[in-house]
């Protein structure tokens, strides 16, 4: 089979977003081996992964959570936004129902574990291509039981905390006053029957909240 058939065979544009370059290069490596599929574009940080959606417009993003300069709930929640037609595969390590939760409201149609067989990836993509949703079935089962308590803002001020910013330096970069930065952190604090501001982001972080 000549190079320009086999390329007329790769359907589904795909783009990965992984900022561990080893995991990203065996993402691709992985892909790239199967017949309808073209990894189009990779991106090392959530920044670089949301204007490689934008420039080359590919039929699926698969995307880590934890990501520099953007999370991939970022990155999804901004697709939605802008209401391009990308379809957004999580694929991370945080078997947590509260970000499955999270990914689900921010538009995505996959939420997948990394230690999942890696011939289910590619059938995975190929699903969430036709309009499906594929989701980790242990986490889908779970993840309608504890319900998130914090509004977006709160959740925002609590993790700028928990990351060690004093309230005067969350109000200058959110542009509140330091009074009501104290507020919804007193608000979080409240909510998850925490004793500080930093056992809440703990809270909130185990629980994938954050």
């Amino acid at each position: 089979m000549n190079a320009a058939v086999k390329d007329a065979r790769k359907t589904i544009r795909v783009l990965i977003a992984e900022d561990q370059g080893m995991v990203l290069g065996a993402l691709a490596a992985l892909l790239e081996i199967e017949g309808d599929m073209a990894v189009v574009a990779r991106a090392k940080n959530g920044r670089e992964a949301l204007d490689c959606v934008i420039a080359n417009r590919p039929d699926v993003l698969i995307t880590d959570i934890e990501m520099p300069e953007m999370t991939g709930l970022e990155v999804a929640g901004e697709l939605k936004r802008r209401h391009l037609p990308t379809r957004v595969i999580i694929l991370t390590t945080f078997a947590r129902s509260g970000y499955l939760r999270r990914a689900l409201d921010a538009g995505a149609s996959g939420y997948l574990l990394k230690d999942m067989p890696a011939e289910e990836l590619a059938e995975a993509v190929r699903r969430v291509h036709r309009g499906l949703r594929v989701i980790d079935p242990e986490l889908a089962a779970e993840a309608w039981g504890e319900m998130d308590p914090l509004t977006d803002r709160e959740r925002q001020v609590l993790r700028m905390a928990g990351d060690g910013l004093a309230s005067n330096d969350i109000a200058s970069h959110l542009n509140l006053s330091e009074g009501t930065v104290r507020n919804y952190l007193s608000e979080a604090i409240s909510k998850l029957g925490a004793s500080n501001r930093v056992e809440a982001a703990r809270i909130a972080r185990a629980k994938g909240w954050l």
